[in-house]
């Protein structure tokens, strides 16, 4: 039995990133304020995220509320592949439990989709490779 590969959300590609390993690039134009993708993947607890988070060099998981994230390597449909920048052209709102992207200006076709990861659910803090000119040099550890 062969695996099936995700659906990527429409207007978007993944591909190699200048930034870090897979990048999610637009293949349409989305203006400021427009809904790109919805993050999708596996629901799981907090308590599933921080035990899948350990040995794993690359986490997908993307918080929800306080109890529930998602898990994006499993099930996700290219959106998991977001990079993180410090100066960022989208950004995340959760609506009734969905985590949905958002354009945080006008995005032309091949730009790479970027998102400020803000905290996240690494372990330890993590070298930013963004680029940006404002560039904070890190990603934050997330706090218990």
């Amino acid at each position: 039995m062969t695996k099936k590969k995700p659906e990527l959300a429409h207007g978007i590609e993944v591909r190699p990133s200048p930034i870090d390993g897979k990048g999610c690039f637009a293949t349409l134009p989305f203006r400021k304020g427009r809904k790109i993708a919805e993050l999708t993947g596996e629901r799981v607890s907090r308590v599933e995220a921080a035990r899948r988070m350990r040995g794993r060099r690359r986490l997908h998981i993307c918080a929800i509320d306080s109890y529930w994230g998602v898990d994006s390597s499993r099930g996700g449909n290219g959106t998991q592949y977001v990079n993180h920048s410090c100066e960022p052209n989208s950004f995340l709102r959760v609506t009734r439990g969905h985590i949905i992207i958002y354009a945080l200006r006008d995005i032309s076709p091949g730009e790479e989709l970027t998102l400020d990861y803000g905290v996240t659910y690494h372990p330890d803090t993590k070298r930013c490779l963004c680029g940006a000119a404002t560039c904070r040099g890190t990603l934050n550890r997330l706090e218990k």
